[in-house]
């Protein structure tokens, strides 16, 4: 069967996107879509995103990572997806879709994605690490020798280790460049291994680093491996509110396989 689809990437971190409103995809065909993100065999992906109808919003978000298992909330995929339904004509300036995690809006201007994130309620502090969910779940630990930093190694360690275990953990390795400023380097969970950036978990770094007072900054800048993304809040007790991940969304090529 001829597939159409579309290549999006946000800061290196990239997609395979599917426009799915008339529901031919197979979404139980996890070989199939494990298959088109293959680098080698395949189209070559971080992840596949289908959008879908909505009966209510403007579209449906349904995120798989590479090993072709359907994933929680993907970041850089619903910015990547926001310029995605602005190019299929569903949108114009603005998005409110439904992913995994629930209910998210989106504007989109000059190629710039700013996405809202759910609320995030609790940030559990370790002896060298913290752990925070922003609809995928983040640990988060500082690692000074980030540049040469053996990612897949340790991050896999840490992934697969306890607590997390067989459900496993993305896991960000930060390193602090200035006030507001941060390095980042992710280890992503069904990627099982570094991509070159990650929505989810520079948002994490971002609340991260101002729970643990390293930043009193309310937008946050991260630098990832694939370019430069912000992260804003409001800070509301232990609570943060209206959290937004801004960053560029870019359509790479069209085709079909």
């Amino acid at each position: 069967m001829l597939q159409t689809f579309y290549k999006y990437q946000g800061t290196g971190n990239d997609f395979v996107m599917i426009d799915n409103r008339m529901e031919l995809f197979d979404k139980n065909d996890t070989n199939r879509i494990a298959f088109l993100c293959d680098r080698r065999f395949g189209i070559g992906a971080d992840g596949l995103i289908l959008l879908e109808n909505h009966s209510d919003l403007d579209f449906k978000m349904v995120y798989y990572n590479s090993d072709g298992n359907e994933s929680s909330m993907c970041g850089n995929g619903g910015r990547c997806l926001v310029a995605f339904a602005k190019q299929l004509g569903i949108i114009t300036d603005k998005a409110t879709f439904e992913a995994i995690d629930g209910f998210h809006q989106a504007t989109i201007e000059n190629g710039f994605v700013k996405l809202q994130m759910q609320d995030v309620k609790s940030i559990e502090k370790h002896s060298n690490h913290v752990f925070l969910n922003t609809g995928s779940p983040h640990h988060v630990q500082f690692e000074e020798s980030i540049e040469d930093f053996d990612i897949k190694l340790k991050g896999a360690k840490i992934r697969y280790g306890t607590p997390y275990n067989e459900e496993g953990s993305n896991v960000n390795f930060v390193k602090k460049i200035e006030e507001g400023t941060f390095a980042v380097r992710t280890y992503e969970r069904g990627v099982e291994d570094e991509t070159l950036s990650c929505g989810t978990g520079v948002t994490a770094v971002a609340l991260a680093m101002n729970y643990l007072g390293e930043t009193n900054q309310d937008l946050v800048t991260l630098k990832t491996q694939g370019g430069e993304l912000k992260v804003s809040f409001n800070k509301d007790g232990d609570t943060y509110k209206d959290v937004f991940l801004i960053g560029p969304a870019t359509f790479v090529f069209k085709g079909e396989i």
